[in-house]
């Protein structure tokens, strides 16, 4: 990330918030041509009040433009990505009060064209990891023919080559943002929590400056029975890069790769960040909105019996850490992933820096619901604020 951007980040936010009122956009949805976030024009030829999610966690991202982003959406799949049920709580009231119909699950072989007509929607947002074609899939297709704009909150998938995968998470986040302020009418919104978080970002760049990067191992799938999927080069290594990390130097793969718990203590990795939620609650740690944070320390500390971690550095030092799911995969939430982590890299430059103060902002001046913690936390209590 460039460090310029915090001059034109700090302009442009002063900007917007200065002309736009904190619920900008009367009607709460717009019509014309929307370009999403794999770049694809589309038309919306008129307001989109019954939207259907195949992500449903896309909410999160309309929550920050939108008072009640719920009251727009007609269905959603894959709601365990909330991987938070208190958050999950938080959205699941459609527009008549009552919970929003579940369309599908995690995966593009649950979805089917007739439980998405029978919504009746005047929009699709997809997922390229739902529907990897992008626009040419046979679903997004058939979708398309019955007469319903689609569009594309991510372009990124694991399932894709490396080539389909951002090389800047926040410029992937501003393209989201920015889709959903053309939908929702509400651009002069999504531009100041844009330029919000790349100032913040660029905060964190200045305070690097001349740091050596810390090496990390950031375990995007942390599992007690299973060992050991690792973050790969994009997009969560580059957000690890942006926090002063340096990823395993034996991960050459995007998204992630699994590598051995002997390659692990070759590395020593002199920092260690998990991940959790309350999906698959004996199976992981806990890490969440209206968690147990007790019981997630319990939970990271049953990560490092594994067999191997002991020996690491980052264990043997208490630099063990652990991070909500959600601020790796909701893209507005990353810079909290950024900040948390980089205190935890590089403390003797971030001893009062404070993650907490920048979710504390984003609850109070842009989210329609505020999130809660635990959304991470350390082994040692002591290092968590």
């Amino acid at each position: 990330m460039r460090l310029d951007r915090r001059a034109f980040a700090m302009l442009l936010g002063m900007a917007a918030l200065g002309a736009a009122a904190p619920w900008a956009g009367a009607s709460g949805a717009a019509r014309g041509i929307i370009t999403d976030a794999a770049g694809r024009r589309v038309d919306l030829t008129g307001p989109a009040r019954r939207i259907v999610l195949l992500d449903a966690v896309d909410v999160l991202s309309m929550a920050v433009l939108h008072p009640d982003p719920s009251s727009l959406i007609a269905g959603w799949a894959g709601v365990d990505r909330f991987d938070s049920d208190l958050v999950r709580r938080q959205y699941d009231r459609g527009a008549g009060g009552g919970a929003i119909p579940v369309i599908g699950g995690q995966t593009a072989d649950t979805l089917s064209l007739e439980t998405i007509l029978a919504l009746e929607p005047d929009l699709v947002v997809a997922t390229a990891a739902m529907e990897p074609g992008l626009g040419d899939g046979p679903l997004a297709r058939r979708i398309a023919a019955a007469g319903i704009p689609v569009l594309f909150s991510s372009a990124a998938s694991n399932r894709r080559s490396g080539t389909g995968a951002p090389a800047d998470p926040f410029d992937d986040m501003a393209r989201t943002l920015r889709m959903w302020g053309a939908v929702l009418d509400r651009s002069a919104r999504a531009e100041a929590f844009i330029a919000f978080a790349l100032d913040r970002l660029a905060q964190v760049g200045d305070r690097l400056a001349g740091a050596a990067p810390t090496t990390a191992y950031l375990e995007v799938q942390s599992t007690y029975d299973d060992c050991c999927w690792a973050a790969g080069r994009r997009p969560w290594g580059d957000l690890l890069a942006m926090a002063g990390g340096r990823n395993l130097a034996a991960v050459e793969a995007p998204w992630y790769a699994k590598v051995a718990a002997e390659q692990l203590m070759i590395e020593a990795p002199a920092v260690y960040i998990a991940s959790g939620g309350a999906f698959g609650a004996n199976l992981r740690p806990g890490i969440g909105p209206g968690l147990d944070p007790a019981a997630a320390r319990a939970g990271l500390r049953r990560l490092t019996k594994r067999t191997g971690l002991a020996t690491l550095p980052a264990v043997r030092d208490g630099r063990v850490h652990g991070v909500w799911t959600g601020l790796l995969t909701v893209p507005p939430l990353n810079i909290l992933f950024v900040e948390a982590a980089a205190r935890w890299l590089h403390p003797e430059r971030f001893a009062d820096a404070d993650p907490a103060a920048t979710l504390d902002t984003i609850n109070r001046r842009f989210l329609a619901q505020p999130l809660p913690g635990p959304c991470w936390l350390s082994l040692a209590p002591a290092t968590d604020d």
